[in-house]
């Protein structure tokens, strides 16, 4: 199963229906899929699986820990998994509960094939885009750490459309220093252009600390 899941993009299966497990089993395979099935919440947990490349398909009521108390334990963990709700028993407060836990989708049974695939290929998509956010932001903070604490102080008055001179009166400095300073900042920040740099400091919302 681990090979399985190095090449292709995997669904983990949760479901206490055999019929079902099986049944989405096939389908999301024939699609191209790799796909491990779990008759319960619990032995999810239990297993050795990672959250890279995949997405996990939940029943939301079953036996013993349901769906929803799946994903706060998932998120008390800090596993970051997509993860689409399938249920025969939804109601509103219930989707509520599981959209603001960060889940993808809530599908209620009977959905056809489509609407699940549909839902699968989004939930890779979504996480492909905020893996690439993640990387961005962490290379930016990586950068930052380069900083003294008068380039950071600079970077952000910069940041926020301060002249030169603005940013002189108000650390009690020279133009030349800031100037200094700005060349240095926008050097380690690798930013191109000012453009640039404002983008950087609103991906970490390095701004906030100065308020």
């Amino acid at each position: 199963m681990v090979d399985q899941m190095q090449n292709k993009k995997t669904v983990f299966l949760v479901d206490d229906d055999p019929a079902v497990r099986h049944a989405l089993g096939v389908f999301l395979e024939s699609t191209g899929y790799a796909v491990i099935p779990f008759s319960s919440a619990e032995d999810y947990l239990e297993s050795p699986y990672d959250a890279g490349n995949c997405v996990l398909v939940v029943d939301q009521r079953m036996k013993d820990m349901s769906g929803l108390e799946l994903q706060e334990e998932l998120n008390r963990r800090g596993r970051e998994i997509p993860v689409i709700f399938i249920t025969g028993h939804g109601d509103i407060a219930m989707s509520v509960t599981a959209m603001r836990q960060g889940a993808m989708n809530f599908l209620e049974k009977p959905f056809s094939n489509k609407m699940l695939l549909e839902s699968i290929q989004e939930a890779f998509r979504r996480a492909k885009l905020d893996q690439e956010e993640r990387t961005r932001r962490e290379a930016v903070e990586a950068r930052c750490a380069l900083l003294t604490l008068r380039e950071r102080e600079v970077m952000v008055y910069v940041s926020k459309g301060m002249s030169n001179r603005a940013i002189a009166e108000q650390l009690g400095v020279s133009n030349r220093t800031v100037e200094v300073h700005r060349s240095r900042v926008m050097a380690k920040l690798e930013a191109e252009s000012l453009p640039d740099l404002v983008r950087m400091v609103d991906l970490c919302e390095i701004g906030k600390p100065l308020k």
